[in-house]
């Protein structure tokens, strides 16, 4: 679980709706189902024209991944390479073999990357296919962020529709000057709706898909980097030393001196 998003979603919807209490009115004044048949139904209409039915059929999975993402965080990635350096240095490339199967299980990305190490593909392949495979992961993520943001693009201006609608739908009562009131009101809230669906829902989302995309194409670029330094045979200090500085200078305290414990194994034991 994401708790940032349920607790920023809540944060903003509370502090919308308390408004309305505070101010001594209703919660049910807010309530108009033709508004939001005409917001909610079009806008996702209307991003259904816009896109191919495979984004729309993978939106419950994108919103998934928004409330309920497991990025890889890139400090852990490091610390893993890390160890994977000092495994390779002591017992050679084959020694990844046994520790590929835990490694897919949390990373498919980086046990894809030792696989191929392990099976002694050459560093241009490796490389080539790592980097084909982060364009497509980006590929992917950025097209359910997109969904989103045209779902946030659309919405106002669906709001905006429905309070004409609405709008219309009064000025046909005027030989009735006692509904003109609820009318307009019923009118204003599809507005309501667009803007507040389009600023609270649709467009966070959309960030918050490419904040997770970014944390998850930095934790492939450091996988990348070390996967490079392993088949060059670096040693796992020099490995920390460039993992590292893909890290902000805060989170680099805990990964400092990391390589120097495996590294000092092996000195000994090519000295014995």
């Amino acid at each position: 679980m994401n708790p940032a998003t349920v607790i920023g979603l809540v944060i903003a919807l509370a502090s919308c709706l308390g408004s309305v209490i505070v101010e001594g009115g209703h919660l049910s004044a807010l309530v108009n189902l033709p508004a939001a048949m005409v917001v909610f139904g079009g806008t996702f209409g209307a991003a259904m024209i816009s896109t191919r039915m495979d984004a729309v059929t993978r939106l419950p999975v994108v919103l998934r991944i928004a409330f309920a993402s497991k990025a890889p965080e890139p400090q852990a990635v490091c610390k893993e390479m890390i160890a994977m350096a000092q495994v390779a240095r002591r017992d050679g490339f084959l020694g990844l073999e046994q520790e590929i199967p835990r490694l897919a299980d949390a990373n498919r990305f980086m046990g894809r990357a030792l696989q191929m190490v392990a099976d002694g593909t050459s560093p241009e392949t490796v490389e080539e296919v790592l980097y084909t495979e982060l364009q497509q992961l980006s590929a992917r993520h950025g097209k359910g962020a997109s969904l989103l943001e045209q779902m946030g693009g659309l919405a106002p201006t669906l709001g905006v529709t429905g309070t004409v609608m609405g709008l219309v739908h009064m000025m046909s009562k005027l030989d009735d000057p006692s509904t003109m009131g609820p009318a307009i009101a019923g009118a204003f809230l599809a507005t309501l709706y667009g803007v507040a669906s389009a600023n609270l829902i649709f467009l966070p989302l959309a960030g918050k898909l490419k904040t997770l995309s970014k944390i998850e194409q930095a934790a492939c670029e450091i996988v990348i980097e070390g996967t490079r330094a392993i088949q060059r045979g670096d040693n796992p200090i020099l490995v920390a030393e460039l993992l590292t500085s893909f890290l902000p200078p805060s989170e680099r305290a805990t990964i400092e001196g990391a390589g120097g414990s495996g590294g000092g194994d092996v000195e000994q034991a090519q000295a014995a």
